[in-house]
């Protein structure tokens, strides 16, 4: 395979893994999950659901079961992964040609990129609040700002750090979710036996739901939860390419996904609540609830935050833009250097700006991305389940003029089809996210946002389906 690869298509970290290196057992992928599920933005998201008017019930069932769709693409585009150890640009040139899954994996790195900033501030958060713990006395944002000046020097310091772990590669972070994985759950636990024991269950989820103009909005809550993880839904394989088995991947991510995001989600609920109660503040962010709990506590904590963020952001973050950003050129751009190049772009995003409402977190981020996401997803499992029937000719995967050179290395169906798939869904998204005026915008194109992943994925891949002639392979 390596002879024969052309240099322009291959690397050491984009040929197939080889029988060595596929060791990970189904403990190995439910600690990834694990670690990268108990981190701040999964606590934000229960959070922010109270905060639009959802009950906590309501919240945590949609939790649940937006995880529980999102994890069927999670293992059926996993399955690529032990059967033909590729990472995910890998796979995608089998429907968007050789060349042209260069747009997807750009999309699913770019994506990425705005996931590692946010982590990020929120590690800085929690790494500004734990240096006031020990008195430094560090400045909070004046009033009409959205960071301080401290805050930013911790972002650059907490964004620092995972430059370690990109230039140690996948197997430091592997061994990083296995050590942390027991620990978080630990102080989650501590927490929500602290804030338990300071208010009586009956007064924590006995208080009513928050208003809010028109309601909570279900469907748009619920396709922003699993776009959540619609990110890794694309990328799995880059994972799960170093799996055992396939029962490996599949029962590990199982164990690992559903279950603890609910459970993890109520821990965003009850310091919502206990915050609201005992402070007269419903906080968003638990750095702000840990603060006010007293120096030990908030120590803890704050240390467990920047940890729990710094597991989730070389997992879900770093791993996926490192090999999008060497899939545009494999001859000179390694899995180390994507990841370089993915954390100097997530400098450029301004997440203290997106993270100012849990509206623009909840609907504008989590939904605008996740409709673009699920375009892309429809089209690969189309592609490999139902035109070429899980069989994938490997060697055309890494050379031109192959069966995926389709028109100079593009496939212009699959372009197509996402297009179609995606272009519905922008009149509502501009109007969600402020753009533009939703007056300006139609009733029903806004209700169509609200179905965005559901409705790109049926669409892009229905419409490639449609086009593509039956190969076999």
């Amino acid at each position: 395979m390596s002879a024969a690869a052309d240099p322009t298509l291959s690397n050491a970290d984009l040929l197939p893994t080889t029988a060595a290196q596929r060791h990970w057992g189904w403990k190995d992928f439910a600690a990834l999950w694990v670690g990268m599920v108990v981190c701040v933005p999964t606590y934000t998201m229960a959070s922010a659901m109270l905060d639009q008017g959802f009950s906590w019930q309501r919240a945590v069932f949609l939790v649940l079961l937006a995880n529980c769709i999102v994890l069927v693409p999670m293992l059926l585009i996993g399955r690529v992964g032990p059967k033909h150890g590729i990472p995910f640009p890998v796979l995608a040139r089998a429907s968007f040609g050789v060349k042209g899954a260069n747009l997807p994996a750009v999309l699913r790195g770019l994506v990425a990129c705005g996931w590692f900033s946010i982590n990020c501030y929120f590690g800085a958060l929690a790494l500004h609040s734990f240096l006031n713990v020990l008195g430094f006395g560090l400045a909070a944002p004046a009033p009409g700002e959205t960071i301080s000046t401290s805050q930013f020097v911790c972002f650059i310091a907490f964004w620092a750090l995972h430059l370690w772990f990109i230039w140690r590669g996948t197997e430091s972070i592997r061994l990083l979710e296995v050590i942390a994985a027991p620990l978080m759950i630990a102080a989650s636990i501590a927490l929500v036996a602290a804030l338990m024991l300071a208010v009586p269950s009956a007064q924590l989820f006995g208080l009513p739901a928050k208003t809010v103009p028109g309601g909570p909005n279900t469907w748009a809550a619920l396709t922003g939860l699993v776009g959540f993880w619609a990110t890794l839904a694309l990328n799995i394989p880059d994972f799960t390419r170093f799996a055992k088995t396939q029962r490996d991947q599949t029962l590990g991510q199982a164990i690992g996904l559903p279950i603890p995001m609910a459970l993890f989600s109520m821990v965003g609920v009850i310091g919502f609540s206990a915050s609201a109660i005992l402070y007269g503040k419903a906080e968003l962010f638990p750095d702000a609830l840990l603060a006010k709990m007293g120096p030990v506590a908030a120590g803890l904590g704050l240390l467990v935050i920047l940890l729990a963020n710094l597991t989730t952001n070389v997992a879900a973050n770093l791993v996926s833009p490192s090999y999008d950003f060497s899939q545009l050129a494999p001859s000179k751009i390694s899995f180390r250097m994507g990841g370089l190049i993915a954390a100097v772009i997530g400098l450029l995003f301004m997440p203290w700006k997106l993270l100012a409402t849990s509206g623009g977190y909840l609907f504008t981020w989590l939904g605008g991305y996740g409709t673009l996401l699920g375009g892309i997803a429809g089209i690969l499992l189309t592609d490999y389940y139902l035109i070429r029937r899980t069989e994938l000719k490997s060697a055309d995967l890494y050379r031109r003029g192959g069966d995926y050179e389709y028109s100079g290395g593009w496939n212009v169906r699959a372009l197509i089809a996402l297009a179609l798939g995606v272009l519905p869904c922008l009149p509502g998204y501009l109007a969600v996210s402020g753009v533009v005026d939703k007056a300006a915008v139609a009733p029903w194109m806004i209700s169509l946002f609200d179905f965005g992943w559901f409705f790109s994925l049926a669409v892009s891949g229905t419409v490639y389906f449609l086009s593509m002639p039956r190969r076999g392979k």
